[in-house]
């Protein structure tokens, strides 16, 4: 019985070890990257610190070819919610790891990332909270609080164009997120700061935010992006082309943008995003009795009203798209998962179980619509219908706003 006992046990442990092999074979850590003189611009984080950028180099015939990823994590509206983000990775560069495991959309493995492993492939830290949009010159010496999130953007740009970038024939602006949301406002500014000559495209993983209603009624995040460009300064730093037409805290809104936008665009996104429902659909506000809260952590906990209620924001989230149109140089691969962000992740970016529209996965819509051998703009049935979607579970403990 012990020798039996002994071998479960050893075998356990090559399974475990197997199962760590696997995982480490999928990713690499790539180290932390301070851009020091930022400073000199102004350029800095909540707290006055330099920004950061994560860079793995390109190699063979990616060598001139760039990857940007912004990174996502929300946003501050005000000195409060900016306070509780400064002394956080969110906030400031001393907080954050010195090295980031880059795995999916930043694999540097050709069986992971077949487009796009050999590029000089770049994870941009985030840590203004304004999606890189902010710019208010004077700083209150009782909060430090820096709001520069525009100018981090430009130095981190003039950072990577002087180690090579400026060399640049392919290149695509990217992120998850509120990243997501910063390669779409920043999609045509980034494409002008690059030589005519580089084929530019942006791509934005779950940062189609809609302009929808909560639960109870109440326009919550057109407020909430309200005092983001307020306290931010973001005003002069969206795109002049929506805000000329609108209030700018409209032009946050992809679906008051995304049309304007001359730049090559591929949208990813959930439409039933797991960061919306939450965030948007079902606010903490709007939900004092948290009848919300156990269908937000899991879609099968969700009642046959609360799921009713979920397609009719997917009937909304589509109806945002229709801006977009139908110019083979946008993208979009609208799956049915309740997600949010999959191009980062190895799971959903590409694996022999990844979410497919059409038998196809999301790293083969991307590379054939950049490299121009297939347009894709797929449109998933409603929830419950795709067998292949990854449907987050959240914990209990985990932050539901």
């Amino acid at each position: 019985m012990k020798k039996m006992g002994c071998e479960k046990f050893g075998l356990w442990l090559f399974f475990v070890a197997s199962v760590q092999f696997f995982l480490k074979a999928q990713c690499i850590n790539v180290g932390i990257t301070y851009v020091q003189d930022a400073g000199i611009k102004g350029a800095v984080c909540l707290d006055g610190s330099p920004p950061a950028y994560h860079f793995s180099d390109g190699f063979g015939s990616g060598i001139n070819n760039w990857l940007i990823q912004l990174e996502g994590g929300g946003w501050c509206n005000n000195v409060t919610t900016c306070l509780q983000r400064r002394d956080t990775r969110l906030g400031s560069s001393k907080k954050m790891v010195t090295q980031l495991a880059f795995s999916g959309i930043l694999s540097n493995k050709p069986q992971f990332n077949p487009d796009f492993y050999n590029w000089n492939r770049i994870k941009v830290r985030y840590c203004d909270g304004s999606s890189f949009t902010g710019d208010v010159e004077a700083v209150d010496p009782a909060t430090n609080l820096h709001f520069r999130g525009a100018r981090v953007f430009r130095a981190i740009i003039d950072n990577l164009l002087a180690k090579g970038m400026k060399n640049a024939k392919n290149a695509i602006l990217s992120g998850c997120s509120a990243g997501g949301l910063s390669s779409i406002l920043h999609c045509d500014n980034f494409k002008s700061l690059l030589p005519p000559t580089t084929k530019v495209k942006c791509l934005s993983d779950a940062g189609y935010f809609i302009n929808a209603k909560d639960v109870s009624g109440a326009q919550h995040i057109e407020g909430f992006y309200s005092d983001v460009v307020t306290t931010h300064g973001s005003a002069k730093n969206l795109p002049i082309s929506c805000t000329s037409k609108m209030k700018p805290e409209m032009c946050f809104f992809p679906q008051n943008v995304v049309q304007l936008i001359q730049t090559p665009i591929f949208l990813v996104n959930a439409a039933y995003d797991s960061w919306q429902i939450k965030n948007i659909l079902a606010p903490g506000v709007a939900d004092p009795h948290g009848t919300w809260h156990e269908c937000k952590l899991d879609i099968k906990n969700c009642s046959p009203i609360q799921l009713r209620i979920m397609q009719d924001f997917r009937v909304q989230f589509l109806s945002a798209l229709t801006g977009v149109g139908s110019s083979l140089s946008r993208g979009l691969f609208i799956d049915s998962c309740y997600a949010h962000c999959q191009t980062e992740m190895q799971e959903t970016w590409l694996r022999s179980d990844s979410p497919m529209l059409s038998k196809t996965p999301i790293a083969k819509a991307v590379g054939d619509w950049f490299f121009d051998r297939a347009p894709f703009q797929k449109i998933d049935c409603p929830y419950p219908c795709n067998p292949t979607c990854h449907n987050r579970i959240f914990e209990s403990k985990d932050h539901l706003e």
